[in-house]
């Protein structure tokens, strides 16, 4: 294991019914004024907002609804959250949603705080906020682990670019698995498949052999594996989807990158991906990964290898890429570019245009060139 320092600063109420729990806790603790963010209104469609509205009421807080955030969420809507925040003098945010709901109040957060823009600050600058309004999260859609860190991943439409701006990290979390039992099909295995992209791109980075990380990260992923198909057979498995939602939370939340550096290369052509359309992140990734580990794959053979085993229960690396791909269709996930719901459409120019703008991670088995990730892009379409 390598050097590291680790904190964990987000307190989780996990299980149901702990809404109750941490609002009892934690609202006291912060100010009168609460900025309810939440996304396109699923979360009054199937009761979660009339519940969690209620518990801020009963606790006396002045309720200030920013909904809207959509699923690639803008920086333009990050400004215009902070705007309210400045305007309403809010005094605390609390992100009712998925991953994108929560990585748009975390921006808000701190850019609220700020006099210059964040996104100049973070990438003219080098520089990264320190303090923000007190944020919490209410996970209604697990997948990225967004609650348990401070980055988050902002579409910056002028610019034509998709990547992580850092904000304020959560006071806490509420992860109750029953308000995930109406989210489609589709997006729970879209928001799974996310979360194993996570596990496996830790898993890929720089590290030495037989470290606390590589087993935990393997244990993630198989037990993501063995929870997706679970809800293959049942949906309405609330036991897998509360196993689903830890790991998540685990994949994110900073213990499987100690002591490592981590590859997040398909992460980054997702990305770009999804900055030149609008497609669904974690069906991306499914798309993505499979011809990406083809051309890694004798780089990195041993670690591909145990993957393999632990995961897929497989004897080869090069088999263990084809568990990946076969599994991926076993989840009714997408395997190719054309199956992506994107309004745009994907072509060799827009994925040109991806490779060329595209993030190059320079730790994981081999750094890619712009013509090869082009070539990994085209072998999706």
């Amino acid at each position: 294991m390598d050097k590291f320092t680790f904190s964990y600063p987000t307190k989780v109420y996990f299980g149901e019914e702990s809404a109750a729990q941490a609002f009892g806790a934690e609202l006291g603790k912060v100010g009168k004024t609460v900025m309810l963010a939440y996304g396109g209104g699923s979360v009054k469609k199937n009761g979660v907002y009339d519940e969690i509205k209620s518990l801020l009421e009963q606790a006396g807080k002045t309720i200030i609804d920013f909904s809207g955030i959509m699923p690639n969420p803008t920086y333009a809507k990050v400004q215009e959250g902070a705007a309210i925040v400045r305007k309403q003098h809010v005094d605390f945010i609390l992100a009712l949603g998925g991953g994108s709901v929560i990585d748009c109040c975390k921006v808000i957060s701190a850019q609220a705080v700020l006099d210059e823009d964040i996104w100049e600050m973070e990438y003219s600058k080098g520089q990264f906020p320190t303090a923000g309004i007190p944020i919490g999260a209410v996970v209604t859609a697990s997948g990225t682990g967004a609650e348990m860190n401070a980055g988050a991943v902002i579409t910056y439409e002028e610019k034509k670019w998709k990547g992580p701006v850092f904000g304020t990290v959560a006071s806490f979390a509420v992860l109750d698995p029953a308000y995930t039992m109406s989210v489609p099909p589709m997006q729970v295995f879209s928001g799974a498949f996310d979360t194993l992209s996570h596990a496996m791109e830790t898993y890929f980075g720089s590290s030495d052999q037989n470290n606390v990380s590589d087993d935990l990260a393997l244990a993630v992923m198989r037990n993501t594996v063995v929870n997706m198909r679970r809800l293959l057979k049942n949906i309405n498995d609330r036991q897998a989807r509360s196993n689903l939602m830890w790991d998540s939370a685990m994949a994110e939340n900073g213990i499987l990158k100690c002591g490592r550096l981590t590859d997040f290369q398909a992460h980054q052509m997702e990305h770009q991906l999804g900055a030149y359309t609008d497609c669904n992140h974690g069906q991306g990734l499914a798309v993505i990964h499979p011809a990406y580990y083809r051309h890694i794959v004798k780089d990195a053979p041993e670690k591909f290898a145990r993957l393999a085993k632990v995961v897929f229960d497989v004897d080869t690396a090069a088999g263990g890429v084809q568990a990946l791909e076969s599994f991926i269709k076993e989840c009714g996930l997408p395997t190719k570019m054309g199956q992506l719901k994107s309004t745009v459409e994907i072509t060799p120019e827009v994925l040109r245009q991806v490779a060329d703008t595209c993030n190059i991670i320079k730790v994981g088995p081999r750094e890619l060139s712009r013509d090869e990730i082009y070539d990994i892009l085209m072998e999706c379409l």
